[in-house]
């Protein structure tokens, strides 16, 4: 952007009106302190007075037309992130010359960088709670513009929530987002790391001149979001000094006053109630490794190593992570590509590839289709395009999910993961959760399955057998049980086992299969004393009320051997809650696909067992759907409903 590119306001000086507003929150025990500070255009008759929740304070002046002054609030609420507790708000209104106007909204809440036993690792601590950070990598909705349709950013933001969404990160590589999207971010409980605009280049720190707009850029954004509750984490910019090290250059050479020394003096004085990181990634031996502070982990991704290297890396927080080339859905396809979308002209030029590497992301997403699948990607391309197309949205949603349950479980060394990146910017296969236009692609069903608030995750740990993992992010303790069940052939029940389990509130709770079974039992398959017994296990989180709130899948003989083709049942259906479908099969089906005409449904590329049917509803409640159900290996199943 250059020139003027924000909203431009006249200002009249006949009666004083609101120039600048600055708001900040403070807690001492129960009790809070917002600090107001305006500036007005002109002298007002009598002094503004500040108000929130019945409690109002006096304004003094400060000089010129500036006035400033604190409402003491005796017993807050605070604010937390979603899910983990309720994103409270707190109204700011102003009286001056007799008018009320709103200065807008702020929260109480406190942050603390979490860096481990050992200094080197980085999460956040809200309000004193652990919160795992998951989420993505923001994207501008309009890249043209740069500004936010008030429907398309509402959308977007509500998608995230819906997702499990806890954090967004405004990357360097864009623009400081609009004041509409820090609202939303604070009305929906979203942590915001906010980057300052500085990305791959050596600033020259010692010029005076660039300095003092330095200092003029931040001091201006950080005042414009004094009062956001949500914006969590500052950080001096983006691989500043990955690029410097990965070019040879020495650390006494690439490390830089802009972002050890001046950067971090403004966030002090401005928003001392955030965290700062130096650049996106730091911390390590060198800034790119993964096992300190916070890195950009494509190990598994553009690196193409196998999915264990999440647990080997020893990541402590990817604030980039697992960036796929994603197949927008069927629909979306057809209406930007045509009906033969590999074929399109547009296809292969859009495909994100980082500049000087021999692969595209096209090439990282068919390397896991191989790895997971055991298919040839280009056979499949040329022979069974629309094949190879669900195999690539499966294979993106299972490495996502995968990767976070890694990175999740208890005793993981990670505190988060945002992965690159949400949106897309133009019709592509490209590395957006969300296509251009905003509809969800596989990885934003993925996510919402990896971030769910209470989760269930099951993790492979060898000859010391198949471990369930429990995670209960909610405020309230948890009471359910757990189910596990081992399939042979897709189809017949060998091993069936259940336990009731108590979580408390933000804690989890790991069982070893041993314990499910009262005995041994191969689950992993890690002996291989003779053939093996089964080829998928699940296990299911239930919550007081029988209702199935989440599952995890593993295949000790890998993913092909269970790959059958299961007959499935969809039937429709409507209640007070709107319009869904209730699917079940014969046979474990792996990745059930489903491709409405006009709904966007609330799972996707989902695992479904045997015996127990899955309901599925709409982000849409009141258009009937119309569509097909269909599992990887196996036919299409059409519905429709009256």
């Amino acid at each position: 952007p250059v020139g003027p590119w924000r909203p431009v306001r006249l200002i009249s000086c006949a009666a004083p009106q609101i120039v600048a507003s600055r708001l900040s929150a403070r807690i001492f025990g129960e009790v809070g302190i917002i600090n107001v500070e305006i500036e007005l255009s002109g002298a007002p008759t009598e002094a503004p007075v500040a108000m929130c929740e019945g409690v109002s304070c006096v304004l003094e002046s400060t000089g010129g037309h500036r006035y400033a002054g604190a409402l003491l609030l005796p017993k807050i609420e605070r604010w937390f992130p979603h899910p983990h507790g309720v994103a409270r708000l707190y109204e700011i209104g102003l009286r001056l010359d007799g008018a009320d106007r709103s200065l807008g909204s702020t929260g109480f809440r406190t942050i603390e960088a979490e860096r481990g036993n050992d200094g080197q690792g980085f999460g956040l601590r809200v309000n004193g709670a652990p919160i795992f950070c998951r989420g993505a990598v923001w994207t501008q909705l309009d890249p043209v513009s740069l500004q936010n349709d008030p429907s398309a950013l509402a959308k977007s933001i509500d998608l995230a929530r819906a997702s499990g969404v806890n954090m967004l990160r405004v990357g360097a590589t864009g623009v400081y987002e609009t004041d509409d999207f820090y609202r939303a971010c604070d009305a929906a409980g979203i942590l915001v790391w906010q980057d300052f605009m500085f990305s791959n280049f050596d600033y020259p720190a010692g010029d005076p001149e660039f300095v003092t707009s330095i200092e003029t850029e931040a001091r201006q954004f950080l005042l414009r979001t004094s009062g956001a509750p949500a914006l969590a984490v500052l950080c001096g910019g983006n691989e500043v000094y990955q690029q410097a090290s990965m070019m040879g250059v020495a650390e006494a050479n690439w490390r830089s006053p802009l972002f050890e020394e001046i950067l971090p003096r403004i966030c002090a004085d401005a928003r001392p109630d955030a965290a700062y990181v130096v650049n996106s990634p730091s911390g390590g031996a060198l800034p790119f490794h993964a096992d300190a502070g916070v890195s950009h982990y494509y190990g598994v991704g553009a690196y193409r190593r196998p999915l264990e290297d999440a647990r080997r890396a020893n990541v402590r927080f990817a604030s980039e992570c697992l960036g796929f080339a994603n197949v927008p859905e069927t629909r979306a396809l057809h209406r930007d590509f045509g009906e033969a979308p590999l074929s399109s002209p547009l296809w292969a030029p859009r495909i994100p590839r980082d500049q000087g590497a021999m692969q595209d992301f096209e090439e990282v997403r068919d390397h896991y289709i191989a790895l997971l699948y055991g298919f040839n990607p280009q056979k499949l391309k040329s022979e069974e395009p629309a094949r190879y197309l669900d195999l690539s949205r499966a294979a993106v949603a299972e490495t996502i999910e995968a990767t976070i349950g890694e990175w999740r479980r208890p005793g993981s060394s990670c505190a988060g993961a945002l992965l690159w990146f949400w949106k897309d910017l133009w019709a592509s296969s490209g590395w957006g959760a969300l296509d251009w236009t905003g509809a969800p692609k596989s990885p934003w069903w993925a996510m919402r399955r990896a971030f769910r608030q209470r989760q269930i995750v099951l993790s492979d740990e060898g000859v010391n057998g198949l471990h369930v993992h429990c995670l209960n992010d909610s405020d309230a303790p948890f009471a359910g049980r757990i189910s596990l069940r081992c399939y042979r052939d897709g189809a017949t029940m060998v091993m069936d086992a259940s336990q009731d389990i108590e979580i408390e509130a933000r804690g989890a709770v790991s069982l070893r299969d041993c314990e499910m079974w009262g005995a041994f039992f191969d689950t992993a398959y890690a002996y291989r004393f003779g053939p093996p017994s089964h080829d998928a296990t699940v296990a299911t989180l239930i919550d007081a009320s029988g209702d199935v709130i989440a599952d995890a899948w593993h295949f000790p003989l890998d993913r092909p051997a269970a790959l059958c083709a299961p007959s499935l049942s969809v039937e429709t259906f409507r209640d007070a809650e709107g319009h869904g479908l209730r699917i079940a099969t014969d046979r474990v089906a792996q990745s059930i696909k489903i491709e409405d005409e006009r709904l966007t449904p609330l799972d996707n590329w989902f695992h479904l067992a045997p015996g127990a049917p899955k309901i599925v509803r709409f982000l849409e409640t009141n258009v009937a759907p119309r569509g097909i159900v269909a599992a990887l290996g196996g036919p299409a199943l059409s519905y429709r409903a009256e």
